[in-house]
């Protein structure tokens, strides 16, 4: 049955760091928070166990914001045999569609075909695919002819390469926001007795015995540092767990391959049906995804290795062009760099596997890794299977005795906006409407009736000044960045809106958290800097 927990305030700032102060030891504290890192964090809360996460930045800053917004089994992994795998994550999407219904929603996709094997090929496979779902099954997929493929996709091509348009294949799979639900799990950490804190540093690892016993930090936007005690510590920092890891070893070897993953945002009149296009084999192997999201389109995506990790990776002419050209290969009316709203990279944690450089013979299932001093490292994996990494982490702590035994509680765990939607759900805006008012869930009561609903400040996102005020007052944003990145997603929709809107937020933020006009106008310039790489020149 669902767990009932009631919502939790999140205290501001200076009492979040008085409990720092003030706490002489957790039980566990997390390193990282993204999807991994949260999810890990409000495992260990909900079995009763005092947790602490600490991120360096926001919350979903890095590859977490930055995801194709996707909850899915993975098709390309069951051509691939790996039967087991796509189990485990179709069993993952059908939990996080019953607990977070407000951030997460079945969506179509049209898989069309042109060859004339297509269409059998792939619409056995998906038969499969919803076998392996079982009883949380989104929706059953079917074959399409020609008229019904573009009734669900209107703006499809009729002709690829000399070959007609044969038919399709429709099948269901998961879409989500990632930044948003990335705060639905944060504001349930603190619904479930735990606590996060943005902006805080790790800095070290300390250590007694050879035993690691917790971490120095340093609060990102002030001067205070803190020395924090912990049974358990786990390195959940994704395509950055290697420096943590390094605190403790300096000579630890590398085990993340980082690939870089570019999107594209472009008018919703690309696609204007409530449908996704997923062509699941360009020319060279590569997988496309035409996603209807948030009142526009993403395209994408590529798979590039790298080298470095900026926190920002910016997306290369040769990524933006390749996106472009195959868009314009399968839609009726060809996308151009004049079109694209917004750009947007990510880096995804591939583990390294022996001798191979090549990221697509790299594991994209999750790995942990526990030390000889009992540092936890957790990476790999994706948004859709977090909830199972978090619950492999906490056992492997339990089965460390680092941490008592306690039962896993999230499978059953609505997240935070959930609990009390019953028949309110239709009250929500439909999914993909441009509104941003259905993340919230149950607390869209509680965001109308602050100050400025009314009051439309980037009408690209949706983004009004009551939004701005929610998220400075409940769910922890402190930049600008924050509220125009993450808390609404106006940067990754429409970047030239976002920066016009950037001045108002920063007023409204300065009001809410006591600011003055030289912090706005520092805030203005480093968003100004970081919305220039979200645009194409």
């Amino acid at each position: 049955m669902p767990i009932s927990v009631p919502p939790v305030q999140p205290p501001a700032r200076p009492a979040l760091l008085d409990t720092l102060s003030r706490t002489a030891r957790w039980d566990v504290i997390v390193i990282g928070g993204g999807a991994t890192g949260l999810g890990t964090a409000l495992d260990a809360a909900a079995r009763g166990y005092r947790t602490l996460l600490l991120e360096a930045a926001d919350f979903a800053k890095g590859t977490s914001s930055k995801a194709t917004k996707l909850v899915h089994g993975g098709v390309r992994y069951l051509a691939q045999g790996n039967i087991s795998l796509v189990r485990e994550a179709l069993h993952e999407r059908g939990l996080l569609a019953r607990n977070a219904p407000h951030v997460v929603w079945p969506l179509g996709f049209v898989v069309p075909a042109y060859q004339m094997f297509d269409q059998p090929f792939y619409g056995i496979g998906l038969k499969v695919y919803d076998m392996l779902a079982g009883g949380l099954n989104l929706s059953g997929s079917r074959w399409l002819n020609h008229r019904e493929t573009l009734e669900a996709a209107p703006t499809l091509a009729e002709h690829v390469g000399g070959r007609p348009l044969r038919g399709g294949n429709l099948y269901f799979d998961g879409q989500f926001d990632d930044a948003r639900l990335a705060m639905a799990l944060m504001r349930t950490l603190f619904d479930v007795g735990g606590t996060a804190v943005n902006y805080m540093r790790v800095t070290g690892l300390t250590q007694r015995n050879g035993v690691i016993t917790g971490v120095t930090a340093e609060d990102a936007l002030g001067d205070a540092s803190f020395r924090l005690c912990a049974d358990c510590v786990i390195n959940a920092t994704g395509v950055w767990v290697d420096a943590v890891r390094q605190m403790e070893d300096g000579q630890a070897r590398t085990m993340v391959a980082p690939s870089q993953g570019v999107h594209l945002t472009i008018p919703r009149s690309f696609l204007p049906g409530d449908r996704a296009i997923l062509i699941p084999k360009t020319d060279d192997g590569r997988v496309l995804f035409l996603v209807p999201w948030n009142g526009h389109v993403i395209v994408g995506t590529t798979d590039t290795p790298r080298k470095d990790l900026p926190l920002e990776p910016r997306a290369t002419g040769d990524d933006v062009d390749f996106i472009l050209e195959t868009a314009a290969r399968y839609l009726a009316r060809d996308p151009t760099r004049a079109d694209v709203t917004s750009v947007w990279a990510g880096l995804r944690p591939l583990v390294k596997a022996t001798g191979e450089s090549s990221t697509a013979s790299l594991s994209r299932e999750h790995t942990i890794l526990v030390s000889k001093a009992g540092l936890i490292t957790v990476t790999g994996g994706k948004w859709t299977t977090y909830r199972k990494m978090a619950e492999d982490v906490i056992e492997t702590a339990i089965q460390r005795q680092m941490l008592r035994a306690a039962p896993c509680r999230t499978a059953d765990l609505p997240l935070h906006g959930a609990n009390g939607l019953n028949g309110a759900q239709a009250d929500l805006p439909p999914a993909n409407s441009g509104s941003p008012d259905r993340y919230y869930g149950a607390d869209l009561p509680l965001v109308r009736a602050l100050p400025g609903a009314d009051t439309m400040i980037v009408p690209a996102s949706g983004l009004t000044e009551a939004h701005v005020r929610f998220a400075a007052r409940h769910e922890l944003a402190r930049r600008v960045e924050d509220v125009l990145g993450r808390r609404n997603r106006a940067l990754f929709l429409d970047a030239r809106a976002a920066l016009a809107g950037a001045p108002r937020v920063a007023e409204i933020l300065a009001e809410e958290l006591g600011h003055d006009a030289a912090w706005q106008a520092a805030e203005l310039a480093d968003f100004s800097t970081l919305a220039k790489g979200y645009m194409l020149d």
